[in-house]
């Protein structure tokens, strides 16, 4: 019987942000070390786990890689973490898969393993790991990620997930306080903030891209209301369907937001705090998994590949190693209303349907 819903319902009760995944990962290492993989805790000093299991015959070494991290939120003004993006049964069905490739001796030769990353919220687990060396001897990385009702409903799963670079650009302000009856004494540096918050607004890049640059957050208080605020603190974020076109967007927007400043005699101190790579897609990996799809789901379960603006820090794997031949695939779990809300649920009877795929996949690289 499996135990991917007794895994996730655990999972699901103790949430935990980015790089701090303690509890998790405590649970996912001790069960994998009980189904007889060889477990590597503590991956390059972060709570990144790595399982492995070598069949001792001459094959390719497939990882299959699950992230960890909850989601902060602000609810009834309380800072909190909760599974809102579904790691907790990505991770769940990992584990579960784990379980059963080794009891269901499914690896005939090479070797698979298991990566349970931390921090994708945060965009530099993968890259933690990847400095941790647990791709260096990988020939080919899979992962996946549960899908919105109306892109992808239960019963269906895409073999291909294209997701978007994603950056975050964050801005310091900074201008002369003065009093609010003799401004001209003074920089308004919330005037410098807001000017650069609507120069961005007027960016163009080519209208035939899916492209996005807005402001997210604004910070700026001088304590009182009549003084001049001499500091304003704005974040950006960005999105674009591919990495060249993120490039030309990022310098775009870094320019307005110096300009703006400047416009206003205030300085800045501009800088990119996280970027996440557009997704680089290997079509062996992709055939792999529309197969695997058909095996569990049949043709009729198979959608289209799907592209989204959203970002996913997977695409570091590929990017850091090129030699790396990777997958990303999205399930249907009847996922309302939508990914990194409060509210977010699914049903959970489709995880079942992960963890099958999932093996189906090992079954066509090791089997």
């Amino acid at each position: 019987m499996s135990k991917v819903l007794d895994h996730y319902k655990y999972l699901h009760t103790i949430p935990e942000l980015g790089f701090a995944e303690h509890k998790t990962a405590a649970y996912i290492s001790q069960q994998l070390k009980h189904a007889g993989y060889q477990v590597t805790d503590n991956v390059n000093g972060t709570t990144g786990i790595m399982a492995v299991y070598d069949s001792g015959k001459p094959g390719p070494t497939l990882a299959l890689r699950a992230d960890m991290d909850a989601l902060g939120h602000i609810i009834n003004g309380q800072h909190c973490a909760m599974h809102t993006c579904g790691h907790d049964a990505h991770s769940a069905m990992a584990l579960t898969t784990a379980e059963e490739v080794m009891q269901q001796h499914l690896v005939k030769k090479g070797r698979i393993k298991f990566i349970f990353q931390p921090a994708e919220e945060l965009g530099t687990g993968a890259l933690a790991l990847i400095n941790g060396g647990v791709i260096d001897d990988v020939d080919m990385i899979i992962g996946l990620h549960l899908r919105p009702k109306d892109e992808c409903p239960k019963g269906f799963a895409s073999p291909a997930m294209y997701y978007s670079a994603s950056t975050t650009i964050t801005a310091d302000f900074i201008g002369i306080p003065a009093h609010g009856a003799r401004p001209h004494l003074g920089v308004n540096a919330l005037d410098a903030a807001s000017i650069a918050i609507q120069a961005v607004n007027t960016i163009h890049l080519n209208p035939a891209l899916n492209y996005s640059a807005k402001a997210t957050r604004c910070i700026c208080d001088a304590g009182v209301t009549n003084a001049i605020p001499a500091k304003a603190h704005v974040c950006w974020d960005l999105r674009a369907p591919t990495n060249q076109a993120m490039t030309e967007l990022k310098e775009k927007v870094l320019k307005s937001i110096d300009f703006a400043a400047q416009s206003v005699g205030a300085t800045v101190d501009a800088a990119v705090t996280k970027e996440i790579p557009a997704a680089e897609i290997n079509q062996e990996v992709t055939d792999i998994i529309a197969l695997a799809i058909k095996d569990v789901l049949g043709e009729a379960g198979l959608k289209a590949p799907i592209h989204t603006p959203g970002g996913e820090d997977f695409f570091n794997y590929p990017r850091e190693r090129a030699q790396v031949k990777a997958g990303f695939w999205g399930l249907g779990v009847d996922l309302l209303p939508g990914l990194h809300h409060p509210d977010m649920h699914f049903d959970t009877d489709a995880l079942e349907i992960g963890v099958n795929v999932s093996k189906a996949c090992v079954k066509r690289v090791l089997g």
